[in-house]
């Protein structure tokens, strides 16, 4: 099978949110009803992503995205602010590909990290992050960007499980 990384279309943008449901919706099955059934990112949103160059897609051999990940500059890293793969297509590496693909795009302009929060005891989550090489940041030693998201998933609800930052050197 002949896949791609590239950059997110703009005409995607449907396809992206989809692909967040359905990821989204295994959630469900582990007792977290509310995160599946959060909305993924608004179109706009997801459009600024895109605008900006800061959204990849991995392709299928129809070159249709079949997972994506969008990215912030927080406090000079490169802040992974959601990646999902479409779970017909999940444990093929897709996601450490994008993560690749994001750690290199980083490096290349002179990112000292890959930084994410994520729930710490979601087997797809904390302990997948840890494999593709992410360590816990103490809270004691977030930076302000990293401690203004914690802040907003907190007040978002997302702190009702066990959730972190993690940080990943380039």
């Amino acid at each position: 099978m002949h896949t791609v990384i590239r950059q997110a279309r703009r005409e995607e943008i449907p396809r992206l949110r989809d692909i967040e449901r359905a990821a989204g919706r295994l959630f469900a099955d582990i007792d977290m009803t509310a995160v599946a059934e959060d909305e993924p990112p608004s179109p706009e949103v997801l459009r600024q992503y895109i605008d900006a160059d800061r959204a990849w897609v991995h392709t299928d051999d129809r070159d249709v995205p079949v997972g994506y990940v969008v990215v912030d500059l927080v406090d000079g890293c490169a802040h992974i602010e959601q990646i999902s793969v479409d779970p017909a297509h999940g444990r093929r590496r897709i996601g450490a590909g994008l993560i690749e693909h994001v750690g290199g795009w980083a490096k290349e302009r002179g990112a000292p990290a890959l930084t994410l929060t994520t729930f710490t005891e979601v087997a797809w989550n904390g302990p997948y992050y840890e494999r593709c090489g992410f360590h816990p940041v103490p809270d004691a030693e977030l930076t302000p960007g990293l401690r203004e998201i914690r802040e907003a998933e907190a007040s978002h609800g997302l702190d009702r499980w066990p959730r972190v930052c993690m940080r990943r050197a380039l």
